[in-house]
């Protein structure tokens, strides 16, 4: 079996980011991607995303986001971005090596891969963030519902929806870029159980959000540990999907009350038939190969204080949601995440 001193689950922005850091600290890492890329989930993000924060503010530890700093970078320019990352970090990646499950043993961790063979390590990153387990929510009469119902993760453009009468279900920025973008090519409807809330992408002097969010503070004050459910942001907006919501292209109701076949039963009891429901209902944490330390509680979610295993200290974690702060799950958070778990990670390896 291989011996490997720390190994990082997951090749993307966060997994580049815990491997930088733990170089910096002298450690020599592994990095295993699942994917032919250490891209992340971005390669499956759908076709128009762009990112809501400016290039200056969207770049990991080590390596600035290039080109004009107030643009907002396309899906594909942070791919590309990550690659570029990924060529120039000293670390071993691995691509097509996709962990099964983690095992604890006496001199730190045996890491089960897919394919049957096991690498131990004497600590572990998971690093496969929040991004990876599409959340499908119990809604009234979802599961008989005769149309076809996909998850944002799955959806890609508008096109394939020409012509179809379309509800999308969620309140965040996903759910109304989406929705919005239906509207030039179908009859759409975004449905939630509370209105959307606003943020002005530039809300003050012209400068952007994120200018504000980091003068004040507030993107890295250890709010995490106070956030167990992490809330619905605020849609970050720069005027035109609170114009389009106000045009009703798409429309704002209520979230459905029953569903009959393709009929649909609204809140004031209309009914219509609907031929497709896009659920941009966020996302839940991919770490079901943790399973057998019990480092998970009863619904997957990590047992940790600020990225730190709270059963395991050889364990850590990069890129959850509100991990520690608000940007803890950004290109522009992750790095001072992984710089602190990497630091406590270091300490607990050297007492071995």
């Amino acid at each position: 079996m291989e011996q490997l001193n720390v190994v990082v689950i997951g090749g993307g922005q966060s997994g580049l980011a815990a491997a930088y850091a733990l170089r910096r600290r002298g450690l020599t890492p592994v990095v295993l991607e699942a994917s032919d890329q250490a891209a992340g989930s971005w390669p499956h993000y759908y076709d128009s995303l762009t990112l809501f924060s400016p290039a200056r503010y969207s770049s990991l530890p080590g390596l600035p986001f290039g080109g004009d700093g107030d643009r907002y970078p396309h899906r594909d320019e942070v791919i590309a971005y990550l690659r570029r990352y990924a060529a120039q970090l000293d670390a071993d990646i691995r691509t097509g090596h996709r962990v099964a499950e983690v095992r604890r043993d006496d001199k730190g961790f045996t890491l089960a891969l897919q394919d049957g063979t096991e690498l131990a390590a004497r600590g572990v990153i998971a690093a496969t963030g929040g991004f990876g387990r599409p959340n499908i929510p119990a809604l009234p009469g979802l599961d008989s519902f005769a149309g076809e119902v996909l998850h944002v993760a799955d959806y890609r453009s508008p096109e394939p929806f020409a012509g179809q009468r379309v509800v999308a279900v969620g309140a965040g920025n996903s759910a109304v870029q989406v929705a919005t973008e239906l509207a030039s090519r179908a009859r759409v409807t975004l449905a939630s159980r509370a209105p959307v809330k606003w943020f002005k992408q530039r809300p003050l002097a012209g400068r952007d959000l994120h200018f504000w969010l980091k003068a004040t503070g507030l993107d890295i004050a250890p709010l995490g540990r106070f956030t167990p459910n992490p809330p619905t942001m605020a849609v970050i907006d720069d005027g035109r999907y609170q114009t389009a919501l106000i045009a009703g292209t798409p429309d704002r109701r209520p979230l459905f009350t029953a569903i009959e076949g393709t009929e649909v039963t609204w809140k004031d009891g209309t009914t219509e038939d609907v031929d497709t429901i896009v659920l941009a209902t966020g996302y839940r944490p991919d770490l079901g190969y943790l399973a057998p330390l019990g480092a998970l509680d009863e619904v997957g979610h990590p047992r940790h204080r600020d990225g730190t295993s709270l059963i395991h200290p050889g364990l850590g974690f990069v890129g959850l949601e509100w991990q520690r702060s608000l940007s803890s799950a950004s290109l522009r958070g992750v790095g001072r995440d992984a710089d602190r778990v990497t630091r406590r990670l270091a300490r607990h390896l050297a007492r071995l």
